[in-house]
């Protein structure tokens, strides 16, 4: 596929079915609950999961800030449904212990709805 090629109809498919994590204001899609690396991270306002890759989030400004585990290059990333921070996205470690983490999101875990798509065995047909 090329870098141009309209992706929407691939991007829809890929979240059909599967349990995902979605905003908790606006319920749009966020994340795949199968992207979640960590659920022992803290955010600003509490507990949050370190996921390997989100959508429908615009990203802030880059920032040097002294989290817990040393002072990191991140973002605040927001909401593109309704502007709710929803956590930060990763630029860089300082400290090479903490590499792991670049690239990655911290999303924290009050701003998200666990969408988990059950269905019933005795649904009417």
């Amino acid at each position: 596929m090329s870098p141009t090629a309209d992706t929407t109809s691939k991007v829809v498919t890929t979240f059909l079915d599967k349990p995902t994590f979605s905003c908790a204001r606006c319920t749009a899609v966020i994340a795949l609950q199968d992207e979640v690396i960590s659920k022992a991270f803290s955010g600003r306002d509490g507990r949050g999961y370190l996921i390997h890759s989100a959508v429908n989030l615009k990203m802030g400004k880059k920032e040097d800030r002294p989290l817990m585990t040393g002072v990191h290059t991140v973002a605040d990333v927001y909401c593109m449904g309704c502007n709710a921070r929803m956590g930060w996205y990763y630029h860089k470690a300082s400290d090479h212990t903490q590499k792991y983490k670049e690239g990655k999101y911290l999303l924290e875990r009050e701003k998200l709805v666990k969408e988990n798509n059950w269905t019933l065995d005795d649904e009417p047909q």
